[in-house]
């Protein structure tokens, strides 16, 4: 009955306008000040398709909302350092922190936008990412780059460092996701979702929206040339595979393999449905997140094991703390759910 009182109450609040802190705050005082105590507000329920899905996912398990009242959630990442997770808020141009036992609190704006002239649309930071020194990367649509924070994470400022921005002498359409392997190369993916008026925006130079290798060197190529709209990229725990999602036609998620070298080759449909964000479990799962309100949980052969369904469009999943929590960006929400497996790198 709490559950379903609190849940109410934070639809409410995001009818009358609150923010995402204040969400928060009211969910906390509804229940006491305690938010252990009380447990915090669920959402959603698991499909399970395949048996094998019982040994990812409790019977028990429910997803959390640990945060509402932003307009579109994106990137998630853990961060060690900051005993939380942040996460995007694309249209607000801005990032949020979340930490156990309080409030999501802005942590961060402007994010992905950094320019004087007023700009609508998808402004803000898209994917988030920790390189290999630790420091944060961000996909910017507004500012059409890959970039590094320059500031610490106790006390953040709007200052970054651009990695890239261009590729062969024009400007990216928008860096939406990013993925590092094991020597540190970035790769990433550019369509044209942050671009004010999207594929017909006249500020757009570039024909094809690729995917693309940063070396840790600077070195800048194309390694994907024809998926219409890549997405959400991710390699898996051997680093032998890098998965792309498409949120075009065809709706796919492909698969290539890495050559020792980091090139791509064999591309080959992993598994055929609309993709946003993705994740990667230890045990080489794959976890996709959009198609059907929620997040497609598929094995390593390409088989569905069952969903998360979050009830509402989704955008991205990261997994932190300890390894065996998965974070989910879900429209206006921050949501989490324990897991039996833990994510790559932990």
């Amino acid at each position: 009955m709490l559950r379903t009182f609190v849940s109410l109450v934070l639809r409410l609040c995001r009818i009358s306008g609150l923010s995402a802190t204040l969400l928060t705050v009211a969910s906390m005082m509804i229940c006491g000040g305690d938010i252990a105590e009380a447990q915090l507000p669920t959402i959603g329920s698991i499909e399970r398709i395949d048996s094998r899905l019982d040994l990812i996912v409790s019977l028990d398990a429910e997803m959390e909302v640990l945060a509402a009242g932003h307009e579109w959630t994106e990137g998630p990442v853990w961060v060690p350092a900051l005993e939380g997770v942040l996460y995007s808020d694309i249209p607000n141009n801005a990032i949020y922190l979340w930490r156990e036992g309080g409030p999501a609190s802005l942590w961060l704006q402007p994010s992905g936008y950094t320019g004087e002239a007023p700009r609508g649309g998808e402004s803000g930071s898209n994917g988030l990412l920790l390189d290999h020194e630790g420091g944060l990367l961000l996909a910017q649509h507004g500012d059409r780059r890959i970039a590094r924070l320059d500031s610490s994470w106790d006390a953040p400022v709007a200052s970054f460092e651009t990695l890239v921005r261009e590729f062969e002498g024009k400007r990216f359409n928008s860096p939406n996701d990013l993925a590092v392997n094991a020597n540190g190369d970035l790769y990433f993916t550019d369509p044209p979702y942050g671009l004010e008026q999207g594929i017909e925006d006249p500020a757009k130079e570039l024909d094809v929206h690729g995917v693309y290798r940063l070396t840790v060197g600077g070195s800048l190529t194309q390694v994907i040339s024809d998926l219409p709209r890549p997405n959400g990229i991710a390699f898996s725990p051997d680093q032998g595979t890098l998965y792309v999602s498409n949120s075009g036609l065809p709706p796919v998620i492909m698969a290539y393999d890495v050559t020792s070298s980091g090139d791509l080759s064999n591309g080959r449909v992993f598994y055929q449905s609309w993709g946003d964000g993705l994740a990667i479990d230890q045990q080489g799962n794959v976890y996709v997140a959009g198609p059907d309100n929620g997040v497609l949980i598929i094995s390593p052969d390409g088989e569905l094991l069952g969903s998360l369904n979050t009830t509402q469009r989704t955008s991205n999943c990261a997994f932190g703390d300890d390894g065996y929590t998965l974070y989910i960006t879900s429209d206006m929400h921050l949501l989490r759910i324990r897991l039996n497996v833990k994510g790559v790198g932990f």
